[in-house]
């Protein structure tokens, strides 16, 4: 199923520029458990979606920049091909704080769509093998369905083979 342009259900950052770009998306709202660690396994599962489509956002420290990277929740995130993929040597975690601050979402709900400032972002190259794929609607138990070519080019985002199992 593609995406129908949805009236604006949730309101966050991440659906108004969704909105605002005439891009067909669909909000799937689940019960999220507060509990909860593995925020974008919990959305897989709560959603009946195979995980290899339901792409988590993290941001990572790439030399002295914030890169966002968008990655498979049935992997993980590859932090030396993420830093291969910007030009950068090496790349850490980004401190939870930080990225909060920068994305102006909360961990667990951190949307690439949306956020308070641009941020070079990656997304895996396996987002484009699906039709639509789920990404965080920038809350903690809301995921948005989408065109991977639509957040690619909405967050002008790269692709690169940044994820592992």
């Amino acid at each position: 199923m593609v995406p129908q342009l949805m009236a604006r259900t949730v309101g966050t950052p991440a659906t108004v520029a969704l909105e605002r770009a005439n891009v067909g998306f669909t909000v799937h709202p689940y019960r999220h458990d507060a509990r909860a660690t593995s925020y974008g396994a919990e959305a897989a599962a709560a959603l009946g979606v195979d995980p290899a489509r339901v792409f988590k956002t993290l941001l990572a420290q790439v030399d002295d920049a914030l890169v966002v990277a968008v990655v498979p929740v049935s992997g993980h995130l590859d932090l030396k091909a993420l830093a291969a993929a910007v030009g950068g040597k090496r790349a850490t975690m980004a401190d939870p704080a930080a990225a909060q601050r920068a994305t102006g979402y909360v961990v667990g709900g951190i949307s690439p769509l949306g956020q308070r400032r641009p941020l070079p972002t990656v997304v895996d190259i396996t987002a484009i093998d699906h039709r639509t794929i789920y990404v965080s609607a920038g809350k903690r138990g809301v995921d948005i369905e989408l065109r991977g070519e639509d957040l690619i080019t909405l967050t002008s985002a790269s692709t690169a083979p940044i994820a592992r199992d």
